[in-house]
């Protein structure tokens, strides 16, 4: 267990994916975190529901989400790059980005010409 709770539970969720586990247990919880979780439930890759301090995850149709070390800043012209560095196809998967107006995917960054510090991938 490092300081990074987010990179921490988005280890925890491949772990019990590779285990061939259907959902898990995490007792670490921060509002950074439930903002990607929101993201992910948003595109059915996994659902969740938080109980006190506790988060149950169900994996859906997840093949992997990584937190993204070192946090990279990245500029609206410069998000492709990190785009075909990360995911694996073109259009397939989404880039969570941290910007001013909250954490947003790439595509939208994209739409409203934001750029911001990159927190993870997911596909």
């Amino acid at each position: 267990m490092s300081q990074d709770i987010v990179s921490d539970v988005l280890n925890e969720i491949m772990n019990a994916k590779r285990a061939k586990k259907s959902e898990l247990v995490v007792d670490r919880n921060s509002k950074l975190l439930r903002n990607i979780l929101d993201i992910a439930k948003e595109q059915g890759y996994l659902d969740y529901k938080v109980n006190e301090n506790q988060i149950k995850i169900k994996l859906k149709g997840l093949n992997e989400i990584r937190a993204i070390k070192p946090r990279y800043t990245v500029s609206v012209k410069n998000i492709n790059k990190y785009v075909r560095r990360f995911l694996p196809a073109k259009n397939f998967g989404l880039l969570i980005i941290s910007t001013n107006k909250g954490l947003i995917n790439h595509k939208d960054a994209k739409e409203k010409n934001l750029g911001g510090c990159l927190i993870a991938y997911m596909f």
